[in-house]
């Protein structure tokens, strides 16, 4: 899978999607990973990209000009308009399922903004898909789409070493992960579940459903609406919701 990142801080972007596994998966050649500078595209002498609003307010505004070239530059190159992604707060908050999705797109832009934001003419030409990652403001969209990178990555074929790891951790299915455990088998006075060391694997996987459903219940009720349980663990969670 192919990502190209049009950013203002191309370094601050690279510097943190090159270590830990997505590093290794671009090494490996599962993805690729580029950063292209909006400010390498500005027809300004002073590689300016930003002006003041039309009606007035605080802050600049990032010009259409330079973010449209250097998105069409882009799909120039690879021969078609890839999705579009544009990092805002006014979009819809990003979750696991959308990420699964993502990670079948061939190529996927994303863009960051900065400052109070881009010309909106540019947006309506490019942009396929507004995305926050939650409710807050941050300087600009670089730590967004890293952090999109990273999930939307994991759920690349071979990334993960683990097949199975990528459908068992937290908020598949709607529900977060179990608790995990590991050596030495009792540590500062608390012992490891008696169930975990049973070799018994059907009642370890039921065990660790179990866990899940609560954990959701306790921790992201929310999360229960869109979750598939049964009529008997509906029963089970009740008391908790309550």
């Amino acid at each position: 899978m192919n990502f190209y990142i049009l950013t203002l801080f191309p370094d601050m972007v690279s510097d943190g999607l090159h270590t830990s596994i997505i590093g290794r998966a671009v090494q490996n050649g599962l993805l690729s990973i580029e950063t292209i500078n909006i400010r390498d595209y500005t027809l300004d002498k002073h590689k300016k990209v930003d002006d003041y609003p039309y009606g007035g307010g605080a802050g600049m505004v990032m010009q259409a000009q330079p973010v449209y070239d250097a998105w069409k530059a882009v799909v120039d190159r690879i021969g078609y308009r890839p999705r579009t992604v544009y990092l805002t707060p006014q979009g819809g908050v990003f979750h696991q399922s959308q990420a699964k999705e993502l990670a079948l797109e061939k190529d996927l832009i994303l863009l960051c903004g900065h400052y109070e934001g881009i010309d909106e003419r540019v947006l309506e030409e490019i942009v396929t898909d507004y995305i926050s990652i939650g409710d807050y403001v941050l300087t600009g969209g670089e730590l967004a789409a890293m952090v999109m990178v990273d999930a939307i990555s994991r759920m690349v074929p071979g990334v993960l070493t683990n097949a199975a790891s990528g459908s068992t951790e937290s908020l598949e299915g709607n529900l977060l992960e179990y608790p995990q455990y590991s050596r030495p088998e009792e540590w500062n006075g608390k012992k490891v579940p008696a169930i975990l060391l049973s070799g018994d694997h059907a009642k370890v996987d039921a065990w660790r459903r179990s866990q899940s459903i609560e954990r959701t219940a306790l921790r992201r009720p929310d999360l229960l609406e869109k979750a598939t349980l049964s009529q008997k663990e509906w029963e089970s969670v009740k008391d908790l919701l309550n």
